[in-house]
C-alpha cells in the first residue's frame, strides 16, 4: 500500500501545532466542500484532508503516526513494522458500526476506522462546520477603560461592526464577540472574533491589573503636621487625611477606586514632598537650621 503524508495533505509542517492543524483542516474542509468547490476532484481531496486531519487532529494518533518516522514520502510502498499495533499503543480506533471510510493505510497504522470515521468528518450531503474564530486588537484610552466604550472593528466580510467594550476592560484581556469571525460551512454557524483589548499608557495614572497608581505632591508642612487635602481620582475629588509627620513616597489605598470589576480595584496614591523655590522660603529654612535640632544622620554608621 502506499504511504500517505499526512502533513503534505495539510499542507502544515511536522512542528505545527495542533492549532495550526486544526486551523489548515477547516481552511481546506471548507475549500473542498462538494457542495460549495467547483474542483473536480472535491469529494476525493475532502476525504483526504478528513483522513489527515483524522490522524493529525488527535495528539495520541499524531504520536502514533511519527513514530513510522520522517523518511517516508507520499506515494512510497508502505508495510508496517514489525509487532505495529496502533489500535492498542494508541488508542486507535473507537468509532462503532459507522466507523470506517478511511484509507488502508490509515487502518494498518490506527487498527481501523477514526473516531467516529469518514461519515463524522466526511464531506458529503448535510456537512456543517462551525466558522473558525478570528483574533483582533483594539487600542482604548484609560478613560475609556474606566467607563466603557464602544469601537469599530471590520466582520470577516469586511463590513463595519460596533463593539461595546465594557467598563472595566483590563489591558490584556480579550472580548468575545459572538458570530463575527468567519462564516460557517453549511449550516454551521460563524465563529467569534477574539478581540484583545491593550489599555493606552496615560499621563496621570499608571495602570496595574485593576489597580491605579498616582504621584501626589505635598508641601513640607502638610507632611510636617498633617493635613486633610483634596486629590483626583477617576472618579472625581475626595478629600484625604494625610497624618502627621509623613515622610516622602509614603504610599496611601484608596479603596475601590482603581478600574470597576468585581472586585473592583484600588487607587494607590504616593505622597511626595515637595519643597517650595528658594526665593520663597530660603529666609525659612536658614532660620530652621539655626534653631532645630532635628539631626536624620544622627545614627548613620560608616
Amino acid at each position: 500500500m502506499e504511504y500517505k503524508d499526512y502533513y503534505k495533505v495539510l499542507g502544515v509542517s511536522r512542528d505545527a501545532s495542533q492549532d495550526t492543524i486544526k486551523k489548515a483542516y477547516r481552511k481546506l474542509a471548507r475549500k473542498y466542500h462538494p457542495d460549495v468547490s467547483k474542483d473536480p476532484d472535491a469529494e476525493t481531496r475532502i476525504k483526504e484532508v478528513n483522513e489527515a486531519y483524522e490522524a493529525l487532529g488527535d495528539a495520541e494518533k499524531r504520536k502514533a503516526y511519527d513514530q513510522l518516522g520522517a523518511d517516508w514520502r507520499q506515494g512510497q510502498d508502505f508495510r508496517p513494522p514489525p509487532g505495529w499495533d496502533g489500535r492498542t499503543q494508541y488508542g486507535g480506533a473507537r468509532g462503532g458500526p459507522d466507523a470506517g471510510g478511511f484509507s488502508d493505510f490509515f487502518d494498518s497504522v490506527f487498527g481501523g476506522g477514526g473516531m467516529g470515521g469518514g461519515r463524522r468528518r466526511g464531506g458529503g450531503a448535510g456537512f456543517n462546520m462551525r466558522g473558525a474564530d478570528r483574533e483582533g486588537r483594539v487600542d482604548i484610552s484609560l478613560d475609556q477603560a474606566l467607563k466603557g466604550t464602544e469601537v469599530s472593528v471590520q466582520d470577516a466580510d469586511g463590513r463595519v461592526q460596533r463593539v461595546r467594550i465594557p467598563a472595566g476592560a483590563k489591558d490584556g484581556s480579550r472580548l468575545r464577540v459572538r458570530g463575527q469571525g468567519d462564516p460557517g460551512v453549511g449550516s454551521g454557524g460563524a465563529g467569534d472574533l477574539l478581540l484583545e483589548i491593550r489599555v493606552k499608557p496615560d499621563s496621570r495614572y499608571t495602570l496595574d491589573g485593576r489597580n491605579l497608581y498616582r504621584d501626589i505632591p505635598l508641601t513640607p508642612w502638610e507632611a510636617a503636621l498633617g493635613a486633610t487635602i483634596e486629590v483626583p481620582t477617576p472618579h472625581g475629588w475626595v478629600n484625604l487625611k494625610v497624618p502627621a509627620g509623613t515622610q516622602s513616597g509614603k504610599q496611601m489605598r484608596l479603596k475601590g477606586k482603581g478600574l470597576p470589576g468585581k472586585p473592583p480595584g484600588d487607587l494607590y496614591l504616593k505622597l511626595m514632598v515637595q519643597l517650595p523655590p528658594e526665593d520663597e522660603a530660603g529666609d525659612w529654612y536658614r532660620k530652621m537650621a539655626k534653631e532645630s535640632s532635628f539631626a536624620p544622620r544622627a545614627n548613620l554608621a560608616p
